[in-house]
């Protein structure tokens, strides 16, 4: 439900020239949140164009704090935009633009990332695509400058993420890769003279990334840190961005193995319904066995997602939560990359571009359990981020930009997101064994990540006693932890390794989620309204997780 308008602020115009900003800074930015009018451009990833990033949040940090709230959406929006702010800055004094290179999300992805997001409907928007394309070698270069000056101080990511992302970036160089088969889809509309630019274009960004490779081949890989682990200093600060709360985290870690053992303790109960007297391997082996619980190609894959979807929202849009009509429409799609991870893109500010669910397949996978990714279907739709960050952005009237489209940290919308699972587990639409299995999966998967990412990145002692955590235990430990083919399991350890701090803000957001809602209920005692409780919630739009519990506490 939209809440109603209220009078811009000081605060909110300082929110709101700082959305300028970062889409001025940063295009691709401006793409995710429907800003069309710098979709020709790409950020400028060389030492230079961090250096204007970091002036500018300085001076819109020096703003906001000379900045008097007169509401508490304007207390909110200075705690937590201050919060993030400082934290960037502390980032930049660590260095860790210098290292930012891995496997699901550095420049490396985020550049060609982009593309999928632009619309592809008439000469225009092929325009648009075609001077991008043009820019990417630029992009790509002062990248490369970026992590040749943290070569020369010595501040380096470590060499498993440079060899595969130089593993992505010959696959984006080829010629059948994805630039040249992007382009192949303006057939039909864009003109002969558009058309050689596309093609232009397509070649130079293949052969931008193609030097990309070559570079992080032969410059930085023999260079590169030989250690996945990055310490605790630079863990902690990770940890605090991903979750926009600081955690104890040696607790948390401990707290994490007492998880996992719940998971698995639950996981063997249901597949004692599902065939009695069975472990979970030969549960899901039974399971996987069961052609009525498979899909077979991406196709059916694809409409078994929506179906799912338009189903999860109708039903609890008629019976749990109020749920806008901009935010009824989400759009299911297979991803243009072969990489692996099911991920969502929110809606534009005007809904132009609907929220959308991509599933990157990786190459060689052709069927599905429906059983397992159900419970994925209501994590990445409703009641998970479609809801969250679409009714975020339905509180237009309510919320500055900021607030609606940027905001947020991944403690808080995959924590969201995991508390949501549970819920759908709630409200009977898990009653089946095996879709429980399925979601039960889920939630062992990131217990495991809690265990694994911080034991890594901490060097804490093995859960098995078998002394400490390395990079290479690490794989083993996941293969033993989850059902899935093992190209996804090496693509999401390479991804925990590469990307410190995110993977356990899942559960670990779940976890604070769950505190909150259980410190409500006790303060509220009979007067406790869920439904209550996660409108309020939502309708504070993405916020850090202490901003959370603040802003709950009154």
């Amino acid at each position: 439900m939209a809440i109603a308008d209220r009078t811009p602020t000081d605060v909110d115009r300082i929110a709101e020239g700082w959305v300028d900003t970062i889409v001025e800074l940063n295009p691709t930015v401006g793409t995710y949140i429907g800003r069309t009018d710098q979709d020709h451009r790409l950020p400028d990833f060389s030492p230079d164009g961090h250096a204007a990033r970091v002036a500018a949040m300085s001076e819109v940090l020096t703003a906001l704090r000379s900045a008097a709230p007169v509401d508490e959406v304007d207390e909110i929006t200075v705690a937590d935009l201050g919060s993030e702010l400082e934290l960037d800055l502390e980032g930049d004094a660590a260095g860790l633009q210098l290292r930012d290179l891995n496997v699901i999300a550095s420049p490396a992805q985020e550049i060609r990332e982009v593309f999928d997001l632009m619309p592809t409907r008439d000469d225009a928007d092929w325009s648009r695509i075609a001077a991008r394309l043009g820019a990417v070698p630029a992009a790509i270069d002062g990248y490369v400058g970026t992590l040749r000056l943290g070569i020369e101080r010595d501040v380096v990511p470590a060499v498993r993420q440079v060899r595969e992302v130089a593993l992505q970036a010959r696959r984006h160089a080829r010629p059948d890769g994805f630039f040249a088969t992007f382009v192949g889809g303006s057939e039909g509309t864009a003109g002969d003279a558009l058309r050689r630019d596309l093609d232009a274009g397509a070649a130079e960004a293949a052969a931008a990334y193609g030097r990309l490779a070559g570079f992080l081949e032969d410059e930085l890989a023999p260079r590169a840190g030989t250690e996945d682990a990055v310490g605790r200093e630079i863990y902690a600060l990770r940890s605090r961005h991903f979750l926009g709360a600081t955690i104890d985290l040696d607790e948390t870690y401990e707290w994490g193995v007492e998880e996992l053992a719940r998971m698995v303790a639950e996981q063997e109960a249901v597949a004692n319904e599902i065939l009695p007297g069975a472990s979970v391997e030969e549960a899901v082996a039974h399971l996987e066995a069961d052609p009525a619980r498979r899909l077979a190609g991406t196709d059916a894959l694809r409409r078994w997602m929506q179906e799912t979807s338009d189903r999860a929202v109708a039903e609890l849009g008629a019976t749990q939560f109020d749920i806008p009509e901009e935010i009824r429409t989400l759009e299911c799609r297979i991803a243009p990359t072969q990489e692996g991870g099911i991920y969502y893109t929110g809606p534009s500010d005007d809904f132009s571009r609907p929220g959308r669910m991509w599933w990157s397949v990786p190459e060689g996978v052709t069927e599905f359990d429906t059983w397992r990714e159900k419970t994925t279907v209501y994590h990445e739709g409703v009641p998970g981020h479609h809801l969250q960050i679409g009714q975020a952005v339905v509180n237009r009237g309510h919320l500055n930009t900021w607030r609606r489209q940027l905001a947020g940290t991944s403690g808080h919308a995959e924590g969201w997101a995991l508390y949501a699972e549970r819920l759908m587990q709630e409200l009977g639409y898990l009653d089946d064994p095996a879709d429980r299995l399925g979601m039960l999966d889920g939630q062992r998967m990131r217990a495991a990540r809690v265990v694994l990412d911080i034991g890594v990145h901490l060097g804490k002692p093995r859960p098995d006693g078998q002394g400490t955590w390395t990079g290479e235990y690490a794989f083993d430990f996941m293969g033993r932890n989850v059902n899935m083919p093992p190209e996804f399991v090496r693509f999401e350890v390479h991804r925990y390794l590469g990307w410190p701090g995110q993977a356990p803000s899942y559960k670990v957001g779940q976890r604070i989620w769950e505190q909150l809602r259980d410190d409500v209920r006790r303060r509220e005692g009979d007067a406790f309204d869920i439904r209550a409780f996660h409108s309020r919630a939502l309708g504070l739009g993405g916020v850090g997780l202490d901003t959370l519990r603040s802003a709950l506490a009154g």
